[in-house]
Parts: C-alpha cells; structure tokens; sequence
C-alpha cells in the first residue's frame, strides 16, 4: 500500500506475502513525485501517509522533519517499515488499519500522503472525502496513482481499472481543496520490482484553503 497499490483490496494477505519478501516490494527511495515537493513541505508538523506498505515515502517525510504516522493494513509491511526508519535514524508511527473504516480526524494534519493507494471506489470516494476535512488551513495533499490506461502493460498497478484513477475524478472527490497542480501523463516509473517501466499515472498537489501561498513549483 502507499509504495504498492493496496488499500481495502486486494485483501491483506496478499500484501503480507510480497512484503515478506527479502528484498524491499517498492525500494527503500521515496516516490518521485512527492521527493519533487520538498520544497513545498513544512519543515515540522504532522504528517500522514496513507496505505504506507514498507515505509519509503513515510521514512523519507520523518527525515524531514516531520511526525509522521504510516496507515496500513499490512502489519508485515509495517514492521518492514519501522525496520527502515530505524536504519535511517528517524521515529515513525504505524498504525496498522483498513482505510475503509478509519477515521482521519479533523483539521490535524499538515501532510497526507497517498502513493499507489489504490482501492475500490466505495472506498476511495468517501476516503479522499476524509482527507479533504482532516488537513488543517494550508494543508498539503499528494498523491500520484495509476490510471486506467495502465492496466495490461505488466508494469505495475492493480489489474481492475476501477482500482486506478483520473484527474476529472481526484477533482470531484477533493472537491474543497485548491488543486496546486494536478495532470495526468505518461512516464518512466522504476521503484523496486514491481513497478517498473512505462506508465500511466495521475498525480495531484491540492492545498486546504487558508494557507500562506508560496511561489515554489510541483516538480
């Protein structure tokens, strides 16, 4: 989750088997697109990361700064992810749950992540609706999934198109952010074994209303 593509389906035994494996599922670097937003993140705060899996993107947010808690249903993975941030010197906080019944909170969090997290629409619509409420004034929202264009190419992502995501769609559910930058393109994806190669994706930087502008691009 969050460096696979989990999240409420497939179930958690599943990712439990792949992170098990020796070798980290999504590597140990953090997702392209959210490195590209270091600029833009609070150097302290509080940060969420949704559907985390092994802990790339979340290790990587807490070595800047930030209080970062990683959301997954996997407890495996999370472990995987503790194990990481020990290696890199940082705290994190894991909490392992199922995103379909997790409550957010409300207006407490300067961060949320969400990397690959893909997930029925049942689940999603009301999830993103969730992170819409829980950041606070100027929050930051990033996320980058794949769309439906990139089932069947084998490198990477859910085999259901109703799992992926479309940028007309990210726009209706985050309906109340500011969307800083939001596009969907075709690009080189290479993050350990499972995703590698040319794909298709969605990526989103939204802002919670309230907060100070900055003139720093999305990278």
């Amino acid at each position: 989750m969050g460096s696979g593509e989990s999240g409420g389906s497939p179930p958690s035994g599943m990712w439990d088997v792949r992170y098990a494996e020796a070798e980290l599922a999504y590597g140990d670097a953090p997702n392209d697109f959210l490195a590209a937003q270091a600029g833009r993140l609070p150097g302290s705060g509080r940060a969420l990361a949704l559907a985390e899996g092994q802990g790339r993107n979340a290790v990587w947010l807490a070595t800047r700064g930030l209080e970062v808690t990683a959301v997954d249903q996997s407890a495996v993975g999370l472990a995987r992810a503790e194990a990481l941030a020990a290696t890199r010197g940082v705290a994190l906080h894991t909490l392992v749950a199922d995103l379909a019944h997790h409550d957010l909170g409300t207006g407490c969090w300067d961060v949320i992540v969400s990397i690959w997290a893909h997930m029925p629409p049942a689940v999603r619509r009301p999830l993103h609706r969730a992170v819409v409420a829980a950041l606070r004034p100027g929050g930051l929202f990033v996320l980058e999934a794949y769309t439906p264009a990139q089932v069947g190419r084998g490198t990477g992502g859910p085999p259901d198109p109703s799992l992926c995501m479309t940028l007309a769609g990210l726009r209706e559910e985050l309906a109340g952010l500011e969307v800083l930058h939001g596009v969907e393109r075709e690009r080189q994806v290479h993050e350990g074994r499972y995703h590698q190669g040319p794909s298709a994706v969605v990526k989103v930087l939204a802002r919670a209303p309230g907060g100070v502008s900055d003139l720093t691009g999305p990278g």
